[in-house]
């Protein structure tokens, strides 16, 4: 599998951490958050990708009922917050009056704990329920939307690519739409409450409050965009180091055998000072940010403490007064550093959404006709290339057929030799419609294949690839993937039919044992019986064998041939071989050189031409 490009895209996750409570999240922690993050918020690009989270709309608007509970309880929770420090006032300024009982303000504010404790777990758990069930629903429909792409479609997009944005940008929506839009929104209230309580507390203190923070706030935007640069710099540097492991690992064999494990190791070493220089350059412009808002934060909150009980000893303003406004005051910073480190995630999440929607709206580039034609019903096919061209997406300037015209009668077995390039392979492809042909036509049974249903045709077709795919469950599921509602008696058939009964028999639980992934318990041999019970167990008209006994020993070569002769019975078959041996049973053979037919016929017949096919035998035969 290919992995995604370090650069051009790499999982955002990896930086991103969970908001915390306001309650547990320190002033002078918020404002470095805030002077780290806010100044992307007016850019052009953070813009930009906000847009792409309107893409998330009709995920959203099913559980339009849910949203609302959750807004609803949200209001309440907040509200209940806000009230917190309303009901110290009162009991700081008359709980503690001589003669009147105190209990009642003590049972308040229990009060008030309970219906925000209420309000806040059962908020937590309506937006965790909707981030975690539009996260499926997403994650769901992109994966559908890729099963339809065609192999054209992944010829200019990494399938690591697509893996990364399945798990990494998934996991960044799932944790805005789950938790953070709503704590964003939690903030937004306690900072806009807390703003207004604070000005009707003490419109003084809030005015002389206001602008200290700005006085300190703005040099310290400087350093956060610098801190900003730094770690993104930091993370390039990492990606960069943990590229060349990832190279290097990859390919120990090599390494080993021309004995540069020094080499590696230095080059390791120097991409990982890189990266110790970077993040050093980070955690020093990080800590000045902590100093400078720590003094600037707290000297500030200080000095309008100090005014306030200056106030207090004047008799201008009740202690409970302060306290109020005090409390008001740490609403409002944490609600304010909340919101920037809440931006963060939302700006991530946009990015991430942006790639996400990038697949979901991927057009199939082959797609059903809006009429599709039905194919008639026929235990044999018969094909018709017609002056068949085509060319590669990615090789445009290379034709990789020009001009093919075969006929396929019902039942015969042809074979397709000629050198590597020759088109071949690109025959299988046209046949399976995962392209479509440039010009001509091919017919499948009398019905342009451009005419059928994808999924139609290729229910009619059955592959036994080079490379056979064994996927990680055990025997009997990997041969019933050919049909997926055939009997365990269907399997065991089909299993015996291709030979692969005799060794499965034998494994640890038989048809119950897990082959591993990829087959990796199995050897080539035993995977290309599966591969052949599978396309046995599926009984389709046409049947595709491509290069299906190349990799294997010559014991396994014979078992293997056995059992794609009882398979090739009754249907239609095209072979694909370059170990011409295997292919002196066909009916026709014919030879391609450079997307053309050169030859065709029996193989006795092309023997004796002196042609390719004549050439390519006396090749074999010399080695």
């Amino acid at each position: 599998m290919r992995h995604a490009s370090e650069t051009s895209f790499r999982p955002r996750h990896a930086g991103w951490r969970r908001v915390r409570p306001v309650s547990a999240q320190p002033i002078e922690q918020a404002a470095i958050d805030a002077a780290a993050v806010a100044p992307d918020a007016t850019s052009p690009g953070a813009r930009r990708r906000l847009g792409a989270l309107r893409a998330l709309g009709p995920y959203l608007r099913r559980y339009r009922g849910r949203m609302t509970l959750a807004f609803v309880l949200l209001c309440t929770s907040s509200g209940a917050f806000l009230a917190v420090p309303l009901a110290f006032r009162g009991l700081i300024d008359h709980g503690f009056v001589a003669g009147q009982s105190i209990s009642g303000h003590f049972l308040a504010l229990f009060g008030i704990a309970v219906l925000w404790g209420m309000a806040s777990a059962a908020r937590f758990y309506q937006v965790s329920w909707i981030g975690e069930r539009v996260t499926a629903d997403l994650r769901s429909a992109v994966y559908r939307r890729m099963l339809e792409q065609s192999p054209q479609y992944f010829e200019t997009t990494r399938t690591g690519e697509v893996l990364s944005r399945l798990t990494g940008d998934t996991t960044l929506v799932q944790t805005v739409v789950g938790s953070s839009m709503s704590m964003g929104l939690r903030s937004f209230f306690q900072l806009f409450g807390g703003l207004v309580m604070l000005a009707v507390t003490s419109a003084k203190l809030f005015a002389l409050t206001l602008l200290l923070l700005i006085v300190v706030v703005v040099p310290m935007v400087w350093a956060g965009r610098r801190v900003r640069r730094l770690s993104r710099e930091s993370q390039d540097r990492i990606a960069d180091s943990s590229a060349v492991a990832g190279e290097v690992l990859n390919a120990i064999p090599t390494v080993q055998a021309y004995t540069n494990e020094p080499y590696e190791s230095g080059r390791f070493d120097s991409a990982v000072e890189r990266s110790f220089g970077s993040a050093i350059r980070r955690a020093r412009m990080r800590a000045f940010l902590t100093a400078g808002v720590i003094v600037g934060v707290f000297g500030s909150i200080v000095f309008v403490l100090w005014l306030g009980a200056q106030a207090v000893s004047g008799g201008m303003m009740t202690a409970g007064t302060l306290a109020s406004f005090i409390m008001y005051a740490a609403i409002t910073a944490g609600g304010f550093g909340t919101i920037a480190e809440v931006w963060g995630d939302v700006m991530r999440a946009a990015g991430a959404t942006e790639r996400l929607m990038e697949l979901l709206h991927a057009e199939p580039q082959i797609a059903p006709p809006a009429a599709p034609q039905i194919l008639p019903a026929s235990r044999q096919a018969r094909l018709d290339f017609e002056r068949v061209d085509f060319r590669y997406p990615s090789r445009p300037q290379h034709a990789a057929l020009d001009g093919l015209t075969l006929s396929i009668r019902e039942g015969e077995t042809v074979a397709l030799v000629g050198p590597s390039g020759a088109g071949k392979t690109t025959v299988f492809q046209l046949l399976q419609r995962f392209y479509d042909v440039g010009g001509g036509s091919i017919r499948f049974n009398g019905v342009d294949l451009r005419e059928l249903d994808p999924r139609a045709l290729r229910a009619q077709i059955g592959l036994v690839p080079q490379e056979p795919v064994v996927f990680s469950a055990d025997a009997r599921e990997n041969i019933r993937y050919g049909r997926r509602d055939a009997s365990d008696a269907d399997v065991l058939a089909a299993a015996r039919t291709a030979l692969a009964d005799e060794f499965i028999a034998r494994l640890p639980q038989g048809y119950e044992t897990f082959v591993g992934e990829r087959g990796t318990r199995l050897s080539g041999g035993q995977r290309q019986r599966i591969a052949i019970a599978r396309a046995i167990l599926k009984n389709p008209p046409l049947l595709l064998l491509d290069e299906a006994t190349s990799a294997l020993d010559a014991e396994s070569e014979a078992l293997v041939q056995r059992g794609l002769e009882a398979a090739m019975q009754g249907r239609t078959t095209l072979v694909i071989a370059h170990r011409l041996a295997t292919v002196q049973r066909a009916d026709r053979i014919v030879v391609l050189e450079d997307g053309r037919i050169v030859e065709i016929g029996t193989p006795a017949e092309l023997a004796r031409s002196g042609g390719l096919y004549a050439r390519l035998a006396s090749l074999q035969l010399v080695g």
